[in-house]
């Protein structure tokens, strides 16, 4: 049976990251560790194999597709700096970055974008995917018949060989979320939640992860209900202005998508003499201003740069040299923002 680096990293009580860096001669490690390493490595009898991926030609410039979700809405603005950024640095060591944005979370959308690249020549993909049975199957034949490695960023999609995940974790958020309204409203009262598409895995694991932490450490905490509003301000704010003026009670509002914008339009609409409590996604320069306004008092953001960042790199490190991510999940900091520490 062939020697693993897994095997190696015990023997020498290492990291599996350690051994990789050590063998292929790259990144920060002490010169007598990697010697050490080295050395083990030949004992046991390691032999090195060359990644399928990184077989490629001199005069092949090398292509990486990016594919995005919601391109209008004002968190994409954070996510395609840090695509814009990669794609200059791996620009200049050959490799392109070619990028699709899709307007919708719809099915159909994505899988031409997906096709459209694949047509393109991509050996390596980063994709917020759509969750449904016609991406998954797509995903996992880019991996498993055409060997293009696949990262999700931002949202993620179970029942793929997806090589990692970059982003929030999603559920995890919506913790924190109901902790954050549970302790302003003391547990009492009743939460309006707006999410964007029903449809968006990212909105169903907030609301789920708040529901489950609102049950358990606030149970006198009612759900005023879950309402979709597309990502649109104006659809935000006629939830909320429907939702004060028929429900008594409401203390607390989460917004875990877009259109953030239509909780202070609604708020001077109804001109309160105390209004609800509010949590939101996303630092983004509206958002910021909602904080600045008294329109809100808390927003969770999820880092967009660093999710658009990431992937592409990761990808390229994978198709060059052969060298795939230390962990699975790659979570960003779930950074709470208030107007006081923006």
């Amino acid at each position: 049976m062939a020697v693993t680096i897994q095997q190696i990293a015990e023997q020498a009580g290492v990291s599996r990251g350690t051994v990789d860096r050590a063998l292929n001669h790259r990144g920060r490690i002490n010169p007598e560790v990697a010697e050490r390493i080295c050395r083990l490595a030949d004992e046991m009898g390691y032999v090195q194999k060359e990644r399928k991926h990184s077989r490629i030609a001199k005069d092949e410039r090398l292509k990486i597709g990016v594919v995005t979700q919601l391109a209008r809405s004002s968190f994409m603005q954070e996510v395609n700096r840090g695509i814009e950024k990669a794609a200059v640095e791996l620009k200049e060591k050959g490799i392109q970055l070619i990028l699709k944005e899709g307007l919708s979370v719809d099915e159909e959308e994505q899988l031409q974008a997906i096709k459209e690249l694949e047509q393109e020549g991509i050996r390596g993909l980063a994709v917020m995917p759509v969750d449904s049975e016609a991406v998954r199957e797509k995903l996992n034949a880019l991996i498993e018949e055409k060997n293009i490695p696949v990262v999700t960023f931002n949202s993620d999609i179970v029942g793929t060989r997806r090589t990692c995940f970059v982003g929030m974790d999603n559920r995890k958020s919506g913790r924190t979320a109901a902790g954050l309204l549970g302790m302003l409203t003391r547990g009492i009262g009743k939460i309006l939640i707006i999410t964007g598409y029903f449809s968006n895995h990212v909105d169903n694991q907030r609301v789920d992860g708040f529901v489950e932490e609102a049950k358990r450490a606030f149970p006198h905490l009612e759900i005023a209900g879950v309402h979709g509003s597309f990502d649109e301000a104006a659809e935000v704010e006629h939830i909320i202005e429907n939702a004060m003026m028929s429900t008594s009670g409401i203390s607390g509002i989460l917004v875990v998508s877009g259109g953030q914008a239509g909780v202070g339009k609604a708020f001077e609409k109804l001109r309160l003499d105390r209004r609800p409590y509010v949590v939101i996604y996303d630092q983004t320069p509206k958002n910021e201003q909602a904080l600045k306004n008294d329109h809100v008092d808390f927003l969770i953001d999820q880092n967009g740069y660093v999710q658009g960042y990431e992937p592409p790199r990761i990808l390229a490190d994978i198709l060059t040299k052969g060298q795939e991510p230390e962990r699975e999940y790659l979570f960003t900091d779930i950074k709470i923002k208030t107007k006081y520490n923006l």
